[in-house]
């Protein structure tokens, strides 16, 4: 499992955490406007919807092993290629190349072996521990690459040069793409060779189990309720931005904001993990699903101006908490909706294809809100968004849990 959370998130460092916590520094060193690397991320996204339903045969056919540690190692040679400060062109090739190696090679893999830890027993705890697990990871990496940034920019943020605002951003990719190759040797000497033989994973999968699992109710309103939530967790890239341009934040303060949600994480994933085995998964999204919602419209209202610090934090980390509460609680669904074990890559892909298709749109649409109305009126309208998002979810949530809580 420890190696499960490592690799789980350092896999994303470089497309992903990056941005998150350096958003503003990324823009400027890049050159790139909002919409430019909103169209990065959406190249992503586009691989990533071609790469989820093929990666689970893979998963099932071939050892965690050997596809995770190709993955991350892979990966972490884009990085190289990033700290080049390369062309528009190039990054976006870059985010294509993730696509291939995070999501084709790497993420059925990791659900299929955190599934098989966890059981038909305690299906939260393992998901909230690996998403719980993931986020101390993050956000211990993620504060040591603000020092580390830091520690490269002179005293007076507002002096930094260009050159000294690039070398600084070029450590941490460094940083990033050490991180993550470590982290395929890690997993190259902690995994078995094959996958787990379990009772559950000798079952040989049918072409009937897949025409089954596509005719699950419940896989359909968890793909649903995954791109709800999906969609709160990409809007909170636009922390560290929000706080730059509504609150007045410099670039390391900028940053501090936008790693604070992150500590928030490992407490909230484990916790709607624990929880949701003893009183029920649906439930537990539900709550999640109105915090969220309540948390995103505050911000949609306009409810900061400069000097709200502390309400601002109070609402980040509030909504922050509900939508890590739900990233913990994604696919243990799938023991609550029935799914069969054999078919897990099946759903996995289903739910995948779906749920993440804000990779595709999210970063253009917050790249076209933020550019069109510059300033609070552009991240009102992205928080906007994450409030109709969450109660398309709420609605799939009751669904799936009057379904869920019929007797067999």
């Amino acid at each position: 499992m420890l190696a499960l959370i490592v690799a789980g998130e350092a896999v994303f460092f470089l497309p992903f955490v990056l941005p998150r916590i350096f958003r503003p520094t990324m823009l400027d060193v890049f050159q790139l406007t909002n919409l430019q690397l909103g169209i990065a991320f959406s190249v992503y996204g586009v691989v990533a919807m071609l790469s989820y339903f093929p990666g689970g045969p893979l998963a099932d056919r071939f050892s965690a092993r050997n596809l995770m540690s190709f993955a991350l190692a892979a990966t972490s040679l884009g990085g190289l290629v990033l700290a080049l400060i390369p062309s528009l062109s190039t990054v976006k090739g870059l985010y294509g190349f993730w696509g291939i190696t995070t999501i084709l090679l790497f993420w059925a893999p990791l659900i299929r072996a955190t599934r098989e830890w966890g059981g038909n027993k305690q299906p939260g705890r393992a998901f909230g521990i690996l998403d719980g697990g993931r986020g101390l990871v993050a956000a211990a990496i993620g504060s040591g690459s603000i020092v580390l940034f830091s520690s490269f920019m002179p005293e007076q943020i507002q002096d930094t040069t260009p050159q000294q605002r690039a070398n600084a951003l070029r450590q941490v990719i460094f940083l990033f793409s050490g991180i993550t190759f470590a982290a395929a040797i890690f997993v190259w000497f902690a995994f078995p060779r094959q996958n787990l033989l379990t009772d559950q994973s000798k079952e040989k999968f049918q072409l009937t189990e897949m025409i089954r699992v596509l005719r699950m109710p419940t896989v359909w309103l968890q793909a649903i309720i995954v791109l709800s939530a999906y969609i709160g967790f990409r809007g909170l890239d636009d922390i560290s931005l929000y706080s730059h341009d509504v609150l007045g934040f410099n670039e390391v303060q900028a940053a501090n904001a936008g790693t604070l949600s992150m500590w928030v994480r490992p407490f909230a994933a484990i916790a709607a993990g624990c929880l949701a085995d003893r009183f029920g998964v649906a439930q537990l999204i539900i709550a999640s699903l109105m915090v969220l919602g309540g948390g995103s419209a505050v911000v949609a209202a306009g409810g900061f101006v400069p000097g709200m610090i502390s309400f601002f934090f109070a609402i980040t980390l509030t909504t922050s908490a509900a939508v890590f509460a739900l990233r913990g609680l994604y696919y243990a669904m799938m023991e609550a909706g029935g799914v069969p074990f054999a078919a897990t890559g099946t759903a996995v892909g289903i739910v995948s294809v779906v749920g993440y298709t804000p990779d595709i749109f999210m970063g253009p649409l917050m790249g076209i809100l933020l550019d069109r109305w510059p300033g609070q009126l552009g991240h009102q309208f992205i928080f906007a968004v994450m409030t109709l998002s969450a109660m398309l979810g709420l609605v799939a949530s009751i669904f799936f849990w009057r379904i869920t809580r019929r007797p067999a």
